[in-house]
């Protein structure tokens, strides 16, 4: 999957949120409804989530340097963490608290065109940057159904976006609920309900995030497709016979390193094995263009040795060799 694009679902989440922050603000001045207040710091929360991702993009581009040799690839990842933490904090769990207070302390709702006014206007914008995340989405996830998408997407910009526009639809749409329950009845305590219920769907979203980005930078693995293009490019069947074990790991959306243990032909000249490495490197670069860092450690196969399996001492994560 390709790690590209989402810039444009970013900035148009943007736009929309910030209009949207100052409308929803505005009708809880006149109107008291903390649904409202709980809406507009939403979307200041989103603004700001939105900014973070443009930021951490910005940061990412920076060229690798002796501390950092592999580069700032990861800086997506931990701006959409950070994302996951402010939703859950600042979105979340005011949310949660307004709405306990509004429960606690009931007051009747003003100028109730305010609230209902502006929701109607904020679910239409978020409509149109939901549209704009979709249409982006589409262009990359290709046949996988969304939650796959969500899950196994190596750029967090657009799951990040996808989940903050939908969990803002859900909460407008709670809002307006929670708001015209309070009219209707005149009780405003379902005002207080729409907003815990924002709340919890704050947190939830939050978490799922939070879930995915820490699996991301925790380091994962190529795709599927990814690691078969890598295999069948490393073979040539000639002076590259087999690969005895590879590993592959994401240093950031648009870099993945490749490491491989390759059988070569036990009469090959040194000359033969660094032409043939170097032949192997390239036909994987062509094959898989986000392959930017590649180490191929030649070997001799051992029908004997790759009987006795996988050494667990000699693997990532095993457990480490017994004290002397």
């Amino acid at each position: 999957m390709s790690a590209s694009g989402g810039t444009k679902a970013i900035v148009a989440a943007l736009a929309a949120n910030l209009a949207i922050a100052v409308a929803k603000f505005v009708a809880f001045l006149f109107s008291g409804s903390s649904s409202m207040l709980a809406e507009s710091v939403h979307s200041l929360a989103d603004s700001g989530n939105q900014a973070l991702l443009l930021v951490g993009g910005k940061k990412a581009k920076r060229e690798a340097t002796p501390q950092h040799p592999f580069g700032y690839g990861r800086e997506r990842y931990i701006y959409a963490f950070l994302v996951s933490i402010v939703l859950f904090s600042v979105g979340g769990m005011f949310a949660l608290y307004e709405g306990y207070e509004k429960i606690k302390h009931p007051h009747e709702l003003t100028n109730w065109y305010w609230p209902v006014g502006v929701l109607v206007f904020a679910i239409i914008a978020e409509t149109f940057s939901f549209r704009t995340a979709i249409k982006e989405s589409n262009a990359l996830r290709g046949q996988r159904s969304w939650k796959e998408f969500v899950r196994h997407a190596k750029a967090p910009e657009l799951p990040v976006v996808l989940l903050e526009d939908l969990g803002a639809l859900v909460g407008l749409i709670l809002a307006l609920g929670g708001v015209g329950l309070a009219l209707l009845t005149g009780d405003s305590v379902w005002d207080g309900i729409g907003t815990l219920c924002i709340g919890i769907l704050l947190i939830l979203i939050a978490l799922v995030l939070a879930a995915e980005t820490k699996s991301l930078l925790l380091g994962e693995s190529a795709g599927t497709e990814e690691t078969q293009k890598i295999e069948a490019a490393l073979v040539d069947g000639d002076t590259v016979t087999r690969i005895i074990h590879m590993r592959t790991l994401h240093l950031g959306p648009d870099e993945l390193l490749v490491a491989a243990k390759i059988a070569v032909q036990h009469d090959d000249t040194a000359t033969e094995i660094a032409t043939a490495i170097d032949a192997a490197e390239s036909r994987i670069r062509d094959a898989v263009p986000i392959a930017r860092v590649i180490y191929l450690e030649p070997d001799i196969f051992s029908e004997a040795e790759a009987a006795k399996g996988p050494d667990p001492e000699a693997s990532p994560g095993g457990p480490a060799p017994a004290a002397h």
